[in-house]
């Protein structure tokens, strides 16, 4: 099969999209789309991470610049990704999107990574820590049950359908945004400000040049992990060509502007001698504005938000493990949906695997191993932009990146330094995640002999 062959066909979502394709479902608006988004992002790295970094990092402008220079990292993934969804409207993410650029094997492997376990552990991982957080306002509640349960039944209210689904993302993203707004406004309101200064200084651009400062960037990228989640779901989203670079921009920057000014509240309220080192700093922050209910009112914060976080994942999750079972026979009990276009079989799989990993209290560890791999595949797919300009100039394309090629390549260097620090810090890990990676290159060959037109919703 040939390169020429993979991306002249035109997006298979408007002709062989599986049963859903067929059926008149209603449609993501931009607003749920962002919603999705936005949901996606905010868990509970923004409220954990900044007593890690104010140890090295003792300047409240430089602290925040960390904030803002994650920000603009992903809205230039943002912006090369809305150029890929614009031009192949497909659900399914990387796997779309690097089987166009590249080849159907390549779109494959990120497929598996994301239907197996990229969704499965930080799922588990937010069910788990809704279950701690969830005890902190009431103490001995039991954590693991209460995270097994928020999970069964989020994944029951998305079962029943595409449209009870987004009302479920729409109600808690948005409880949780007004939450989190009037979090920051009282923080700003009666907080005690602290002797800090948010104003630059010479020593601002040493901190930023800093080791402290490059690997505090590390976190501070994977708290802003999600922007990418609407192309997951392109095929059920209105207008994709028009919806999707906007719900990738808004959920960004949305983001960028909650997550600075809720570590300038955080640096605002909260003696920077009592952050460091601690990984509770919302918890502490929320005592010193509302005094010793601070706590149990910022724990029931996070819970909301791990919520619309869980609902996002298992909502987006499966259309992945749906999409390959479209293009792969020998994978199609994954694409049978139900009559309101729910992907019964490869949510239910998610929902098995998170439990299990819930039981086994491993997501952690796998969560660990696998991040190399998500981090190349979204570095491989906004390196497909520039590919496709080059191999395919005439493709058409409804949006194109901006600032192009500016954009990708910052995106590229930022995410390739974090490749490459992941490989000198933790060799043993990102070794086991190119090995899943192979795996998934494995199961594509037995796939290919299985069937002789393995990927026929691409090629």
């Amino acid at each position: 099969m040939s390169d020429a062959s993979v991306c002249a066909q035109e997006p298979a979502a408007s002709s062989s999209g599986g049963k859903f394709g067929s059926l008149d479902l209603p449609k993501i608006s931009v607003v749920t789309a962002t919603a999705l988004a936005v949901a996606d992002m905010i868990g509970t790295g923004v409220f954990t991470s900044l007593g890690f970094q104010v140890r090295g990092i003792p300047s409240a402008f430089s602290l925040l610049m960390l904030w803002v220079v994650g920000g603009l990292v992903a809205l230039c993934g943002a912006l090369s990704y809305a150029e890929l969804a614009a031009a192949f409207p497909r659900s399914g993410g990387e796997y779309n999107f690097l089987s166009r650029a590249f080849r159907p094997a390549i779109g494959f492997m990120a497929g598996w990574i994301s239907a197996t376990v990229g969704f499965a552990a930080p799922v588990a991982l937010a069910a788990m820590a809704f279950g701690q957080y969830f005890a902190g306002v009431m103490p001995g509640a039991p954590v693991l049950l209460l995270g097994i349960a928020v999970v069964w039944l989020v994944s029951l209210v998305h079962l029943m359908g595409v449209n009870t689904g987004s009302k479920l993302q729409n109600v808690s993203t948005f409880v949780k945004f007004g939450l989190i707004v009037a979090f920051i406004a009282a923080g700003f309101i009666w907080g005690e400000p602290q002797p800090i200064s948010f104003a630059p200084s010479a020593a601002d651009l040493g901190y930023m040049a800093s080791a402290p400062f490059a690997l505090s960037l590390v976190f501070v990228l994977y708290s802003y992990s999600g922007w990418n989640a609407a192309t997951y779901i392109a095929s059920e989203i209105k207008e994709p060509e028009k919806t999707l670079p906007r719900a990738l921009l808004f959920g960004v920057l949305i983001v960028t502007v909650l997550y600075v000014a809720l570590n300038a509240v955080f640096l605002y309220t909260t003696p920077l001698g009592e952050l460091a080192g601690q990984i509770d700093v919302g918890l502490i922050a929320g005592r010193h504005i509302f005094g010793e209910t601070g706590g149990q009112i910022v724990a029931a914060l996070i819970c909301l938000g791990l919520v619309s976080a869980v609902s996002a994942m298992m909502w987006i999750g499966p259309r992945v493990a749906q999409v390959m079972g479209e293009d792969n026979p020998m994978l199609s009990f994954f694409a049978k949906t139900s009559n309101k276009g729910v992907p019964v079989n490869a949510l239910v799989f998610q929902l098995v695997v998170v439990t299990a990993l819930l039981f086994t209290q491993g997501f952690e560890t796998v969560l660990e191993f696998i991040q190399f791999a998500l981090t190349l595949c979204s570095f491989l797919t906004v390196l497909g932009v520039i590919v496709l300009r080059i191999r395919r100039p005439d493709l058409p394309r409804p949006y194109r990146a901006w600032a192009y090629p500016l954009t990708p390549v910052l995106f590229l260097a930022v995410t390739g330094s974090v490749l490459v620090h992941l490989l000198i810090e933790r060799p043993g890990q990102s070794l086991a995640s190119l090995g899943l990676m192979i795996a998934g290159l494995f199961i594509y060959a037995v796939s290919a002999k299985f069937s002789a037109a393995p990927s026929k919703g691409i090629a």
